[in-house]
């Protein structure tokens, strides 16, 4: 193992990327890249990266080859488009909490998809926004699903709600100000729920995407009982009398089984709530 010395710890603890000695361009573009195609659905071109990162076209192609070639980011052919691939989302899962949220999450979220016919994901904070690391169908032929790796405004969601209700007021100063502002009146409407979901212990909104669906977002707390992150079910009533619960009974059944989930990580073995 090797191991850096005292005066390399020092300087790498104080570096706040004013000391051109410690740089690493190369890799400052190639995150530069990622950060910025983290945040377009539609991908760009090499020329509109390069115009908004302030790059020559030539040092962005260098670039874009090496992230090709190492998998983070393809290329649609047909508009000449970079767009991430899946690959940052696939490391993600590898972190130990994570990969463990997600294994003791993913079976009891089949299960109950399964009883009450309804598909349901879990998400957590990413950048100030909602990022969707689970989702499970149930077995009807018509489902309400959010895809798996979709990154979400934070105030469109419920699964954003129950996230922040439970901060204190400086982190979730942090939170919103990574979320910005948002569409006109979206971040106030956003904070007033909070209380109301704090009181009930979940939040329940219909749909702000799409009519006819209600989201039910329930927390699941970890070791030290926070928040860690939210199971929703976008409940659909479906008009082929294939439903087998109502929306209240399906509700009571998801927080059962998010407390049985933050069980299973500790929440409540020191006494927190």
């Amino acid at each position: 193992m090797v191991h850096a010395t005292r005066d390399e710890d020092d300087a790498l603890d104080a570096d706040d990327g004013s000391d051109d000695k410690y740089r690493a361009p190369a890799l400052s573009k190639g995150l530069d890249i990622l950060e910025l195609l983290a945040s377009e659905a539609d991908g760009q071109t090499q020329a509109d990266i390069a115009k908004t990162l302030g790059r020559t076209t030539s040092e962005i192609f260098r670039m874009l080859m090496v992230l090709r070639k190492r998998g983070y980011v393809r290329l649609n052919e047909e508009d000449d488009r970079y767009s991430l691939t899946t690959k940052l989302f696939e490391i993600a899962h590898r972190h130990p909490p994570i990969r463990r949220l997600t294994s003791i999450a993913g079976e009891a979220m089949q299960r109950l998809a399964n009883r009450i016919n309804q598909s349901m994901h879990l998400a957590i904070l990413h950048s100030g926004k909602v990022l969707v690391i689970a989702q499970v169908d149930c077995s009807d032929n018509n489902i309400t699903a959010v895809r798996l790796g979709a990154q979400i405004s934070l105030y469109d969601t419920s699964s954003g709600r129950v996230l922040a209700a439970w901060m204190d007021p400086e982190a979730l100063a942090l939170l919103l100000d990574a979320a910005g502002p948002g569409a006109e009146g979206r971040q106030t409407d956003f904070v007033d729920d909070l209380p109301t979901v704090r009181a009930l212990g979940y939040a329940q909104n219909p749909s702000f995407t799409i009519e006819g669906v209600s989201n039910i977002s329930a927390p699941i707390r970890d070791l030290t009982g926070r928040v860690v992150a939210a199971v929703t079910i976008p409940f659909v009533r479906r008009l082929s009398g294939t439903n087998t619960l109502s929306v209240d009974k399906a509700r009571e059944a998801l927080l059962a089984m998010a407390a049985t989930i933050s069980t299973r990580l500790g929440a409540g073995a020191t006494g927190a709530s």
